[in-house]
């Protein structure tokens, strides 16, 4: 479990093994932005799935149909031609912009949609009838014009802002975002709308040559590595979606919606992990197997296959055993299973009748069945491996309990691993957020379980709602997410405590943000602290105030290496020498360091006491020590240990400009060149402040 602080946490500047490469993350963020645009208007493609599933079935089991379905044949094509898109639009540049850009998105979105039909009218006028092309519904164009448009009325207005005369202001908001609109709509209709239908042609020939060659199982080796990164959703909502929605229209249902919303990889992994797993991961399988296949949260079995990533090779077999059935089958869904619970998958499949229901079924039991085949012989083969030492999942939930045999210091002690309370923590805690990608399925869940828990600890005024990242508003005061997820929801909450848990089914971590919120609703002694005697002046280097947590005579540079605990006590030292603590304090780093590491990353660990040895705090102080040769840091490298103490909460504040100063890889390198201790103390005077 990590928590990180709000200011630019250490976590941030981690080692690039722990953290998502640039390139991930920048798919991440358009995935993520893509499902907020979708998402939210799931259930308008429902209901358009519906609708003609009844009026296919109705029209194949009567001879001329029913009367209220035939009328009703008249809404199939506006819903899927124009209102989709259009929502989707509107929905795009409200995320970017609120009211304004959803009506100046939507908008050019109608522009795009006729500059399409016209294209297309035009290419027919040159072809033989039976090789006329169809429509092109204008997803995509919607996901490039809301929020483009949007983003453009955003700069437009900050041009004049605070520059209109009282009184014109509402004159020149409405002629303003009516002459952008008209400006996009010409834009999409013109420019936009032709290469996105050359875009769809050309990715649909590609899905027809992948299913003419029988090669469209192999697209599991890229969605089944891509949702267990978090990386789903740029291909679902940017590609699948589409085109499936495109060949449902066409044919009454569409493969396509069911290669990433197949249930079956994930229900078999959390089955072999309850059959042949270890420990925590064994304990919590059956439980997350529910979820996974009934609530349709697929992120439940993400943490299972990261902690033993061979299982990727389980669940990319069961994925393709799923394609293939379908393909051979020749079975689908009707529209998106949003969320992929087995529920909404029988729901989008009975549309096409009985053998197609029965072939859906077969698709997620083999995948499945296929799953659990492959993971149990992994797992079987690591059974005596995992048993001798926890697997990283036990290893997360031990730690936590470990964490929870003294008494709680809040669960932002843990701050990037490192037992380090955040700043916010010391203030009331109101507003929680669970973000996920799309703000609904797994964050749904995890809030809903917060809840109860607070309720159950007499907390009741308190607000825990779930978003999509993008939909952070920055006003929260604490964010729940993923451990993959935790660096864009930073981005977009830059002053909340961050939690990252593996998984929010039954997060252990829940117990502790419970009274992390407990503890914020106390009385801060802060106040009372301000007004106690400073601590004496230190005149070491002629630059310390009474204030200076850090003098240059408590900066070292050590040209070889040492051991953590040797490192442990010259930090003690230094601090002993300054009269900030007692001998006693080292025994009570080293008890902190047995509940908890105190790596904070980026080549950092910040060791302190615990709280039961605040008797043993005289003042405020920091001891920095560079070694050029390394601690080994119980397997993580550090080259900057930083010995803190602080009277009552202000380690607090200087956790937190510790974290600002570490937190990018620039600071810390130049840090590591610095060829002498006043210039690493110049770089770090800034805690005194």
């Amino acid at each position: 479990m990590t928590t990180t602080s709000p200011a630019a946490e250490a976590e941030s500047g981690a080692p690039d093994q722990k953290q998502p490469g640039a390139l991930r993350v920048g798919i991440q963020k358009v995935g993520s932005f893509m499902s907020g645009m979708v998402m939210p208007n799931i259930p308008a493609l429902i209901a358009w799935g519906i609708a003609t599933a009844i009026i296919v079935n109705v029209s194949e089991f009567t001879e001329d149909g029913w009367a209220p379905t035939n009328a009703l044949d008249g809404v199939i094509y506006p819903i899927i031609h124009y209102l989709l898109p259009i929502l989707i639009a509107m929905q795009g540049g409200r995320m970017v912009y609120d009211t304004r850009g959803a009506v100046v998105g939507a908008v050019a979105a109608v522009g795009t949609i006729a500059g399409s039909d016209f294209f297309i009218d035009q290419l027919n006028e040159t072809l033989p009838e039976a090789e006329e092309l169809e429509y092109v519904h204008m997803f995509i164009g919607a996901m490039i014009m809301g929020p483009l448009a949007a983003w453009l009325m955003k700069k437009i207005d900050a041009i004049w802002d605070g520059k209109i005369r009282p009184g014109f202001e509402m004159l020149v908001n409405m002629f303003s975002a009516g002459i952008l609109g008209f400006i996009m709509l010409v834009v999409g209709f013109f420019l936009l709308a032709p290469p996105i239908n050359w875009l769809m042609e050309t990715l649909g020939s590609a899905v027809e040559w992948l299913v003419d060659n029988n090669l469209l199982p192999l697209t599991s080796l890229l969605i089944e590595p891509a949702k267990v990164f978090f990386l789903n959703n740029a291909i679902n909502h940017g590609v699948l979606t589409p085109l499936g929605t495109q060949q449902a229209d066409a044919e009454g249902s569409s493969i396509l919606f069911l290669l990433e919303a197949n249930p079956g990889p994930g229900l078999g992994l959390l089955l072999a992990f309850t059959v042949f797993g270890v420990g925590a991961a064994r304990a919590t399988a059956p439980g997350a197997a529910l979820i996974h296949f009934v609530g349709g949260i697929h992120e439940v079995y993400f943490p299972y296959v990261l902690m033993k990533p061979a299982l990727l090779v389980a669940v990319i077999a069961g994925g393709a055993t799923g394609v293939t059935t379908n393909m051979l089958l020749e079975v689908g869904l009707q529209a998106p299973a949003a969320p992929g619970s087995i529920i909404a998958i029988y729901l989008q499949s009975a549309g096409g009748g009985v053998g197609n229901v029965v072939g859906v079924t077969l698709s997620w039991v083999l995948s499945a069945a296929v799953t659990f085949a492959v993971a149990a012989l992994i797992l079987i083969k690591d059974r005596k491996k995992d048993l001798a030492s926890e697997d990283k999942f036990t290893s997360a939930v031990a730690k936590t309990e470990a964490a929870k045999g003294k008494k709680s210091e809040h669960l932002a002690n843990l701050a990037a691993g490192a037992g380090a309370v955040p700043a916010a923590a010391s203030a009331k805690i109101q507003t929680i957020y669970f973000a996920c990608d799309a703000g609904m399925g797994s964050s749904a869940m995890g809030a809903s379980v917060l809840r109860k828990k607070m309720k159950e600890a007499g907390i009741t005024d308190i607000d825990i709602t779930n978003k999509a990242i993008p939909n952070l508003p920055g006003d929260a005061d604490l964010v729940i997410t993923q451990q993959q997820l935790t660096d864009r929801a930073r981005g977009q909450e830059p002053d909340a405590v961050h939690v990252s848990v593996d998984s929010f089914m039954n997060a252990p971590e829940y117990d502790e943000v419970v009274e992390l919120v407990r503890s914020s609703r106390e009385e801060s002694p802060a106040a009372e602290e301000s007004s106690a005697p400073a601590a004496h002046a230190e005149a070491e280097g002629g630059v310390a105030t009474e204030t200076a947590v850090l003098t240059p005579a408590r900066v070292t540079i050590v040209s070889g290496t040492a051991t953590k605990d040797q490192a442990l006590q010259q930090a003690n030292e230094i601090l002993v020498s300054a009269g900030a603590v007692t001998e006693d304090y080292l025994q009570a780093m080293r008890d902190r360091e047995a509940t908890v590491s105190t790596f904070m990353g980026n080549e950092l660990a910040i060791p302190h006491g615990t709280n039961e040895a605040k008797d043993a705090v005289k003042a405020s102080a920091l001891s920095v020590t560079r070694y050029d040769g390394g601690v080994d840091w119980s397997g993580d490298q550090v080259s900057f240990v930083i010995g803190i103490a602080g009277v009552g909460d202000e380690h607090l504040q200087i956790l937190s400009r510790i974290a600002e100063l570490f937190a990018e890889e620039s600071q810390v390198q130049k840090l590591k060149e610095a060829s002498t201790e006043e210039e690493i103390f110049q770089m770090l005077q800034a805690v005194n402040q």
